[in-house]
């Protein structure tokens, strides 16, 4: 398999969402013609495991305790990343906070703990994966609406989330553990 070099995005914290250090990773069209069995079988055996399947989930939230891999089966959608509905739209320095991220059949996507996230546009086709390391815990809900510092075991756990050893689609010889670490 041909390795797709991913997209990075960083995302400062907002007064409501901690978001990472680690970036988010893209990688547009990874598993080509993408089937609910070529997903499971690509990101399972590199040790990421099926948590469920979704049409779209548009409640922002994010996790404290797992990092989490979304694989695009089918259709088109919207997500808003790393933005808290009651946060503003820029920051204090004018810079835009958050990330529209636009996903496509084939598509996968990786979320650092902390990162919030939303599908926002979806059309009736759309239905995606979610995948979480081995070993995790399962996935804790926090839906950004306290201050982070109401939170501050939150928003530590976020930071000490352990970093996978295999890449959710190349395995133990993809970008994702060195990158991580290389941010960490």
């Amino acid at each position: 398999m041909v390795q797709v070099i991913p997209e990075q995005h960083i995302l400062a914290p907002t007064p409501h969402v901690p978001n990472s250090k680690l970036p988010i990773l893209v990688y547009e069209n990874a598993i080509p013609n993408a089937s609910q069995t070529t997903a499971e079988a690509i990101i399972q055996a590199n040790k990421w495991l099926k948590g469920g399947q979704w049409k779209g989930y548009p409640v922002v939230h994010f996790h404290s305790n797992t990092h989490e891999c979304y694989v695009v089966l089918s259709g088109n959608a919207t997500y808003e990343l790393g933005k808290s509905p009651i946060d503003p739209s820029e920051d204090r320095d004018g810079h835009k906070t958050g990330l529209k991220l636009q996903v496509k059949r084939g598509d996968v996507f990786v979320l650092p703990a902390g990162v919030s996230h939303a599908t926002i546009e979806f059309d009736d086709e759309y239905e995606f994966i979610g995948f979480y390391p081995e070993a995790s815990p399962h996935w804790d809900m926090n839906y950004a609406k306290e201050n982070l510092d109401e939170i501050p075991d939150k928003v530590a756990a976020c930071e000490n989330v352990p970093i996978p050893l295999y890449d959710p689609v190349y395995g133990a010889d993809g970008p994702l553990p060195r990158v991580w670490r290389e941010k960490r």
